[in-house]
């Protein structure tokens, strides 16, 4: 008997993985007991003229089954995936059967079956096992957000179908990032011991972009009008920023929500889209994207009321305050907006489960919206408890403090949602925190829950930086907000700049003794070199050293308005250089401060003083955010006394406001204005060109307070001019204000007001930090004593001589040294006295007007990898003469 054909199955296409295989062959025999052959009995003819029957086919019967090519597996595992064994029949059927149960384990990547004479031998090459997953040419996705979607992983059997199935899911990963152009190629690196590196080649290719938006079957409204109601915007450059301009099937089906919100808006009721279809161009770079809609007709209001089933609501006094009026164009928005408003109202009236349905009755003939504002019936409900839960760290009583709604009490939507601000504005807890409201098996109660997820609250920060106020600057700060769970705040900071140095130490804790009472304190030094220009140089004029602290007691008088009262011990040492603003003019070896160097007004500054100050402000807020608020408003009222003891006397008053609104969508608008008056309690009208409040003591105005204008530009200032000689031997005032010296002396009032439009960026420039705005500025500093002016006469100016730190005349020897010997010791003969000169000058005073200065420009808001950032571009429309304008400026510091 001959041996029968080899049987092979594989659906696998014909082109392989290079797989290594062991050499050797393993066998794996059974041995059967021999099978009686059956015979059959010789035919009978029964006439000449019958066929001779052909001999009945013989049966092939397996003797034994071997396994050959298996290196992992055990030969005998491996028989355990087939159905055949000895003493069956070996037939072509059950070869295939055998075939496809191997294939369908998915660990062989070849497989045969071949029968010698009933010895059936079946020969396997094993799939390789994975060594390691390695992805390559992935820039735009990084590794962390690709391999959670790779299912193969390191000491798995590597299988085509299976890595077919990654593949399908990356590049479902990368068109979700809108690359549909992006390709994926799996490629193996043999290893020994039938082992592989799987290697997925990415090639990302660029964005898919939405080239164009068509809208069919719009006649009311432009398609500009319903493009700006799409999220998706057109690839344009008026767009760059715009983190929608990439084709997205998910913002595909919202948009034609927000097409068919606008169209309800408008009081097309008919309105639908009737199919929204996105085209990929052949180069698979960009989606044309193609709605087709029907407007229908446009309705307006018909009758509008209240069906109210509450007993403290009665339908038609509610219908009565609707501000709807019958025949106004429908308006979908305004709907949802009364229905909220009902709830709320509800709400607050302890009805937490009363429900506001709306019912609509559409009147086709006369194209009218009937509206009933139905409210359910339901019981007054009371809050049974209050849990917390979630806080490892914060006690209980900082959470539960907050709350404006306590067990017992009937509910409140409006003190819940007022809870839930006063929680999230703590900054312990995850953002977005809602207080949960979880039914009781009663109808009439209600448990609230605070389920919390702690943050971190210690913060360590080291950083570094640049600003066009103080130059570079180091910082150094310590502080922990939530200090042993009880809501405290203790901190420590120190600073470092090349005009200012200062070390501060606070505590802060919001409910004193556990009363409504907040408290803070705080200790400081600080160091602060004050400067003038001389053109764009900063040149310094005098040192101010304050040594002092603080205390401050605050306490509620409403849920919005607080109180604060505070109390200030300061020790000012105030110096000027010797060397550079000291003389002994009069001859009488005493070496003052000469106003003619310094200015009358810095020699007014120096000294070493003590300012005992009683403070209180009065605060109303209602800002959803302390850090960056988008609605609400706040409002303050400052008041300090200095005189309490010490030798400062003034009395000043600040007051400020802004508010927020969210306008055109996520545009944030707001308006914000402050001013401020000191008047000096010390009389000091007996000394010409001195004013009552010293000079450390006033307001200045300038960069960044109000934009386009430089540090300290705005305001009173002293300009002293150099006078040349024109070269005809007369004076010549020079007015350039590179060589100009310019000193801000402050003023005793001001006011500055601020409008700002936040500009909303699409989702990519939001993702990297930025926040661009346009602002108008307005503001002046005015009110202050005029100053005695200065002058050096022209031609010679001035010469005097100087002294030493004794006060002794200085002069010079023959060989140029100092000496204060007025006759040289060796010689006899005189030594020359050792003068200063003062180049001829005048000095002018400038700026002191209450008109308003006024400049708009653009700023960007930036959270760099490096650090906040801040840039604003600014041009002064309105100015007085002597104010310094400016019109780039930025901020940037960086942590590390």
């Amino acid at each position: 008997m001959g041996s029968t054909p080899v049987s092979r199955f594989s659906p696998r296409p014909h082109k392989h993985l290079a797989l290594a295989l062991l050499s050797g062959t393993i066998l794996a025999g059974v041995p059967v007991s021999a099978l009686a052959q059956e015979t059959a009995a010789p035919a009978q003819p029964t006439s000449a003229q019958e066929p001779t029957p052909a001999p009945s086919p013989q049966r092939e019967i397996i003797q034994t089954i071997a396994v050959q090519g298996a290196q992992r597996l055990e030969p005998g595992t491996i028989l355990t995936y087939i159905q055949l064994r000895p003493g069956q029949e070996y037939t072509q059927v059950a070869a295939d059967q055998a075939l496809k149960d191997l294939y369908q384990t998915e660990l062989f990547a070849e497989a045969s079956v071949r029968n010698q004479n009933g010895n059936v031998i079946i020969e396997v090459t094993e799939n390789p096992v994975i060594n390691r997953i390695i992805l390559e040419g992935n820039k735009r996705l990084k590794d962390e957000k690709i391999v959670p979607e790779i299912k193969l992983a390191p000491r798995q059997i590597f299988t085509r179908s299976k890595v077919r199935a990654d593949v399908a899911r990356i590049i479902e990963l990368y068109k979700r990032q809108g690359r549909f152009a992006a390709t994926v190629e799996p490629k193996t690196v043999q290893l020994s011991q039938n082992r592989v590196d799987l290697v997925f080649e990415i090639s990302e290719g660029p964005k898919s972009k939405v080239r164009q938006i068509n809208v069919i079957g719009n006649e009311v409204f432009d398609d500009g009008d319903l493009k700006s109601e799409m999220i998706t915007k057109e690839s344009r450059l008026v767009n760059f920023f715009s983190g929608n301009t990439s084709y997205d099937p998910d913002r595909l089906a919202f948009d034609q929500q927000k097409l068919r919100e606008f169209y309800l808006t408008e009081g097309y009721v008919d309105f639908r889209v009737v199919s929204a279809v996105a085209e990929l161009t052949p180069d698979k770079r960009d989606f044309i994207i193609t709605y087709v809609v029907e407007e229908g007709e446009r309705y307006k209001f018909g009758e509008v009321k209240v069906d109210s089933n509450l007993r403290d609501f009665d339908s038609a006094t509610m219908t009565s305050q609707l501000t709807i009026e019958p025949g106004a164009w429908y308006n979908a928005q305004t709907i949802e907006d009364i229905t909220e408003q009902l709830t709320e109202l509800a709400g607050t009236f302890g009805y937490a489960f009363a429900e506001v349905r709306p019912r609509f009755q559409r009147n086709k003939d006369e194209r009218t919206m009937d509206v009933t504002l139905a409210i359910s019936e339901a019981p007054r409900v009371y809050v049974e408890r209050i849990d917390v839960n979630g806080n490892t760290l914060t006690q209980d009583k900082v959470i539960r403090r907050e709350f404006r709604i306590a067990e017992g009490d009937a509910f409140n939507s409006l003190g819940v949602k007022r809870s839930t601000n006063r929680i999230n504005s703590l900054g312990f807890f995850q953002e977005q925190f809602e207080i949960e409201q979880k039914e009781t098996g009663d109808p009439d109660r209600i448990i609230l829950e605070a389920n919390v997820e702690e943050q971190p609250t210690g913060e360590l920060q080291l950083s570094a930086g640049f600003s066009s106020i103080e130059s570079f600057l180091l910082a150094a700060s310590i502080r922990q907000r939530n200090f042993r769970g009880r809501g405290q705040t203790v901190g420590a900071s120190v600073q470092w700049s090349r005009y200012s140095r200062s070390v501060n130490l606070s505590f802060s804790e919001p409910y004193l003794f556990d009363r409504n009472v907040s408290a803070s304190a705080n200790i400081y030094r600080r160091d602060l070199s004050s400067f003038n220009f001389v053109g764009s140089n900063r040149n310094t004029t005098f040192e101010q050293t304050t040594t002092g602290g603080s205390l401050s007691l605050g306490v509620p008088l409403s849920e919005y308005v607080s109180l604060i009262g505070r109390y200030t011990l300061n020790f000012d040492e105030i110096s000027l250089d010797e060397n550079t603003f000291f003389a002994d003019f009069d001859g009488d070896g005493i070496r003052t401060c000469e106003p003619l160097l310094a200015g009358r007004f810095l020699c007014d500054v120096i000294g070493d003083r003590t300012s005992s100050i009683l403070g209180t402000t009065l605060v109303y807020d209602t800002l959803n955010s302390r850090f960056r608020p988008t609605r609400g408003e706040q409002a303050t009222l400052n008041l300090d006394f200095a005189g309490l003891g010490g030798s400062v006397k003034y009395l000043k008053a600040r007051a400020s406001a802004r508010k927020f609104w969210r306008v055109m969508g996520d545009f944030v608008f707001s308006l914000s204005g402050e001013g401020g008056y000191i008047h000096g309690l010390e009389d000091r009208s007996n000394q010409p060109g001195v004013d009552n409040v010293r000079l450390t003591d006033r307001f200045f105005l300038g960069e960044p307070q109000i934009r386009g204008f430089d540090i300290r530009g705005v305001g009173p200032r002293v300009l002293r001019q150099p006078i040349i000689d024109d070269g005809t031997g007369n004076p010549l005032v020079v007015a350039d204000r590179n060589r100009i010296g310019d000193d801000a002396i402050g003023g005793n009032a001001y006011y500055l007001g601020r409008a700002e439009l936040e500009i909303p960026l699409g989702s990519g420039a939001a993702d990297l930090g930025l926040r661009p705005s346009i602002f108008v500025d307005v503001g002046a500093l005015f009110n202050v004593t005029e100053p005695v002016l200065q002058n050096s006469p022209f031609p010679d100016g001035l010469e005097f001589q100087i002294r030493d730190a004794q006060g002794n005349l200085l002069y010079v020897t023959p060989a140029g040294l100092p000496t204060t010997d007025a006759i040289d010791s060796t010689t006899g003969t005189p030594n020359s006295p050792l003068n200063q000169s003062i180049d001829p000058f005048q000095e002018v005073f400038l700026g002191d007007s209450p008109s308003p200065r006024v400049s708009a420009g653009i700023g960007v808001n930036w959270n760099s990898p490096f650090g906040p950032f801040r840039i604003d571009f600014a041009y002064a429309l309105k100015k007085q003469p002597g104010d310094d304008t400016k019109l780039f400026s930025f901020n940037v510091g960086t942590q590390f």
